[in-house]
């Protein structure tokens, strides 16, 4: 019995009276599912949870779940979306009325609100923060338009599924997507596959049995690629193209028609990831590795991530293909969480151009002493030079721009202006060199620790390239794409195009030949992902050359014995991303390694990891590193304990914590950052 003698089955009914009473509606309150659960856009951590409000009666009909409403709160006019329509509120105190309802299109989705919660919880994030990202601003104009969803869906206009032919898995794989089944397969692709074709062609078996695809592309120029081919196997009418860069009223007219389900299929950059598409059965994502997929803002979630995410929450389909591997991708093998889709090694072989290193031998030693040493080796003119008889030749160079920077001619100094100490730079290809900072030309520089009066650049860029290849082939046409110049595609004739890496042009019948130069800046770059990111570069670049049975070659000017350099001369990309994998399991890095990135102010990373200290359990084994100076007034430290722990919920705690207090101090949270060194 309780102490004043009541049972405890009273005083539950007693408490229950209470809470009706207290929350009992007013008259002007609709008496259908008088709550609503809001998700207000707020980003502090520690409210990050729905809250309740009571629905007056001429908004009933338009606040359905989904929809955007404005409500008070902390004295505010605030904006939110009701995530749900209830009878009763677990709240004790009184409640408030939604101010009004901003729309009554149901943006959204139950299963997108599902999604953006686990996605906050799997990146320490906010829900607010997160359905940002989800939902792009309103356009009223947009949502009055007659959209006409009410058609009959058409016939996709191609059935093939001939670009799958070379995968002996591909067709189980189909099957399985055709019986609305949830398959699950990481596609290493052959050489001079049609990624988007094989994409579009895999939408169209889900689309036929009447649910929808979401398919991803890393950048504009490969979801132009991918639009075409949707173009062809979907019509022009079967898809809807979703991204950042169409601009505010197109890409919100794209979202509200796949919201309403006038089109089965969605494709679309990073910003896709959350489409309210219709009865969701497959997700596709091409290229996982490439760093477009991060998004920039907080919680900072990548796209393979959310994909990942949204096909075990939707039990749908999924997909990942690229022509290398990540060690992400070979994660999820070796947890058996997908089957591989990949061809024999026979056919592969016949599909790959013959890939060489630069003086890997010591026949071409001996021709050619300097071939490991030179930046353009004899030999690598040589492939040129025979590929320019057939087609366009490709030159991979990692920076873009003329001379990033000049040295001593003699003994590599660099090169300083006398009057500020800035950098020397060209700028042209004629006239002296320039201060970076003041401008100040240096018409008089010499050295001042030999007294050379030649400089030359530490880091050759593609422009200068462009202009060296341009003397040692004269009469030979030679175009660059890099930075704010693309070139999209190119004819088949004979040309050099030279490329900063991921600026590669398609090529009508593939390249005759490539050279990839200066493989060892790529491999030096300060981040401890770099080499699995040049060997992703290395492959989609290798894999634009024409196969080796037609004459495709491709040079690589490095180091012959880097293991880098060697996993594309045996093309084999499963077999690096296994080894990288490996490596970061021993390194304790992601995907092996649960791991976070704090940035911020010395005293707000101190609490933060202090508090991080206090809520993980002693036997987890938390590592702390750091923390280091980032600047003046910034520093990083890094958080890590073993795959499986829990992390994320201790870090939204601890911030949830630091909140409360209003602790000062800027601090920024990243857990598996896409860059890390």
């Amino acid at each position: 019995m309780a102490p004043n003698g009541e049972s405890p089955e009273q005083l539950t009914l007693l408490r229950e009276t209470v809470r009706r009473s207290r929350t009992k509606a007013p008259a002007d309150i609709t008496s259908t599912l008088p709550v609503a659960r809001v998700a207000v856009d707020v980003s502090l951590p520690h409210l990050d949870r729905p809250f309740d409000y009571l629905v007056p009666d001429d908004l009933a009909a338009a606040a359905q779940p989904g929809a955007r409403v404005k409500v008070r709160f902390a004295g505010k006019d605030l904006d939110g979306f009701v995530l749900e329509r209830l009878e009763t509120s677990e709240h004790d105190g009184k409640l408030a009325r939604l101010r009004k309802v901003v729309s009554p299109e149901q943006v959204l989705t139950p299963e997108v609100a599902d999604l953006c919660r686990a996605v906050a919880d799997r990146y320490a994030g906010v829900l607010a923060d997160v359905t940002r990202l989800a939902v792009p601003p309103r356009l009223a104009k947009v949502e009055a338009e007659v959209l006409r969803c009410n058609q009959p869906t058409r016939p996709v206009e191609s059935t093939s599924i001939s670009e799958w032919a070379p995968y002996p898995h591909a067709e189980g794989f189909l099957d399985a997507v055709r019986r609305t089944e949830a398959p699950r397969a990481i596609w290493t692709a052959v050489p001079g596959a049609d990624w988007a074709l094989a994409f579009a062609q895999a939408a169209a078996v889900c689309a036929s049995t009447g649910r929808g695809a979401l398919l991803l592309a890393p950048d504009a120029r490969d979801l132009e690629r991918l639009a075409k081919a949707c173009t062809t196997v979907l019509g022009a009418d079967g898809f809807v193209t979703l991204s950042a860069d169409l601009g505010p009223t197109a890409r919100y007219r794209a979202f509200i028609s796949a919201l309403r389900g006038c089109t089965r299929v969605v494709i679309g950059t990073r910003a896709a990831a959350f489409a309210p598409v219709t009865d969701l059965g497959l997700v596709a994502l091409w290229d996982d590795g490439d760093d477009s997929y991060a998004e920039p803002r907080a919680p900072y979630p990548h796209a393979r991530e959310v994909l990942l995410l949204r096909a075990y929450r939707q039990q749908c389909a999924a997909l990942l293909g690229g022509f290398a591997r990540s060690a992400e991708t070979a994660a999820l093998l070796e947890t058996g969480w997908a089957n591989e889709l990949i061809a024999d090694r026979a056919v592969t072989r016949a599909a790959a151009p013959a890939v060489h290193i630069a003086g890997e031998s010591d026949r071409d030693l001996a021709r050619d002493p300097g071939a490991r040493a030179a930046r353009l080796p004899h030999q690598a003119f040589e492939v040129a030079r025979e590929g320019l008889k057939t087609g366009p030749v490709l030159v991979q160079v990692p920076r873009a721009g003329y001379l990033p920077s000049l040295v001593c001619q003699t003994c590599r100094t660099p090169s300083r202006c006398t009057t500020c100490g800035g950098s020397l730079r060209r700028t042209g290809s004629s006239g002296p060199a320039s201060c970076t900072v003041c401008g100040r030309p240096a018409t008089d520089h010499r050295c001042p620790e030999c007294g050379d009066t030649r400089m030359r650049a530490a880091v050759v860029g593609a422009r200068r390239t462009a202009e060296e290849l341009g003397r040692a082939f004269p009469g030979v046409v030679v175009r660059t794409s890099g930075g704010d110049h693309m070139l999209d595609e190119i004819p088949d004739e004979p040309a050099l195009i030279v490329t900063t890496p991921g600026a590669e042009p398609i090529a009508e019948n593939g390249y005759a030949a490539a050279l990839l130069l200066d493989t060892w800046l790529l491999l030096a770059r300060p981040d401890l992902r770099a080499p699995e990111e040049a060997v992703r570069r290395w492959f989609n670049a290798a894999a634009m050359v024409r196969p080796a049975r037609e004459g495709g070659k491709v040079i690589m000017v490095g180091e012959p014995s880097a293991m880098p350099l060697q996993a594309v001369v045996r093309w084999s990309p499963e077999g690096y991303a296994t080894r990288e994998l490996e490596d970061r399991r021993t390194a304790r890095l992601a995907p092996a390694a649960k791991l976070a990135e704090l940035v911020g102010s010395s005293d707000a990373v101190a609490d933060m990891v202090a508090r991080v200290r206090e809520l993980v359990d002693p036997t987890a084994g938390l590592e702390v590193l750091g923390p280091v100076d980032v600047d003046d007034e910034t520093v990083r430290a890094v958080v890590r304990t073993p795959r499986g722990y829990a992390l994320a919920r201790v870090l939204k705690e601890a911030l949830a914590a630091r909140g409360a207090k209003k602790l000062p101090g800027p601090l920024r949270v990243q857990v598996d950052p896409a860059t890390f060194g």
